[in-house]
């Protein structure tokens, strides 16, 4: 007790040189000080008072500096001669917890949505054709970014500031929840059907969604594309791996191993290793047959079902995206009701700022 007064006074001396503060009475609930106005500037009171309670409390109670802020202060002034400050502690834990938690959770959900852009954009396939990945850590940034301050609102009472955080969080929500609808949208075509005497399923370009084709297939994107695909050592491997046909038939390649690498299963070529293979009489049962080359920079890049062997693989690897991003969005619109509700019920029980506390007599 004496050591607070003590240091109480010596704060007041050493910031205002003016200020002095009493100690009336001190509970575990609530800290009561009188503070005389005598020789004092009323302006800079209160500034002076929230500086220094922030201070010692954060030394003798263990309570982070911010937090001081969600003390619930009433201002009286008997006689106008001096303040009598009352510094309720009761909603100040749960305030806290409930601020913080929220936040830290909503920080975490962040995390799945930038980690999903960044292993997409160490995907090959992903890597060349650049669609998803960026706009996956866009938001997963702004989510992060957000949630820090949603974080200093909460703690430093910012009303506008938390104001923010709840419209640009609802307007994040909308723009997750798009972005998962049309990532399920585009996934939800491309079955593929089963390619004659192989193991594997071959895919042709109508069985995907019209959008994801186009993004692909237009000529300048694809020569683009085609180069990135070409540069990766996906059809070179194939060689290393598998030296006997049954092996590489049995293989479980991916589907744009499949589509680029080597002839369509209807054309009839003769297996020589994965990526060179004997022309046969008749190569007329589709364009592709005449596109293959055992040219190991050509191969079957210019072909349609390299190009669906891609679509299918994206298509792959986005579904499983979208599940993971689907399930953040669940909880991250549970946490931000639960925020949402929150700061609704403390707005609406009068304790969102500590000026709603001055009582006047």
């Amino acid at each position: 007790m004496l050591e607070i007064t003590i240091i109480l006074f010596g704060l007041a001396k050493c910031i205002t040189r003016k200020l002095k503060l009493i100690l009336i009475k001190e509970g575990t609930q609530f800290i009561v000080i009188r503070v005389p106005l005598a020789g004092l500037k009323l302006g800079n009171i209160t500034l002076n008072i929230f500086f220094i309670f922030s201070f010692t409390l954060s030394l003798f109670y263990a309570i982070p500096f911010p937090v001081i802020c969600h003390y619930s202060i009433r201002f009286i002034r008997p006689q106008r001669k001096d303040i009598l400050i009352i510094l309720d502690l009761t909603d100040m834990a749960a305030n806290s917890a409930t601020v913080g938690v929220i936040n830290f959770i909503t920080l975490l959900l962040s995390i799945p949505v930038i980690g999903a852009g960044i292993w997409l954009a160490n995907e090959p396939d992903n890597a060349c054709v650049k669609i998803l990945q960026w706009p996956l850590i866009i938001l997963g940034i702004s989510i992060a970014v957000v949630a820090l301050l949603g974080f200093v609102g909460g703690c430093w009472r910012i009303t506008w500031l938390l104001i923010f955080y709840l419209f640009a969080m609802f307007i994040l929500i909308l723009v997750f929840a798009c972005l998962v609808v049309l990532i399920y949208l585009i996934t939800n075509q491309g079955s593929g059907h089963p390619a004659p005497g192989r193991i594997y399923l071959e895919h042709d370009l109508d069985d995907f969604s019209g959008w994801l084709r186009r993004k692909v297939t237009n000529p300048y994107k694809w020569d683009r594309i085609r180069s990135c695909l070409n540069s990766t050592d996906m059809c070179s491997e194939l060689n290393q791996r598998y030296r006997i046909a049954q092996d590489f038939f049995n293989a479980r390649l991916t589907s744009i191993q499949y589509g680029c690498c080597m002839p369509p299963a209807e054309c009839g070529y003769s297996y020589i290793n994965p990526t060179y293979w004997l022309t046969p009489n008749n190569t007329a049962a589709s364009m592709d047959c005449l596109q293959w080359s055992n040219d190991q920079m050509q191969l079957c890049f210019h072909c349609d079902s390299c190009k669906a062997g891609l679509l299918a693989k994206l298509t792959k690897e986005w579904r499983s995206v979208d599940i993971i991003l689907f399930i953040t969005l669940v909880v991250l619109i549970c946490v931000y009701l639960i925020g949402f509700c929150f700061a609704l019920r403390k707005s609406k029980t009068g304790d969102t700022s500590p000026r709603r506390h001055k009582q006047n007599t």
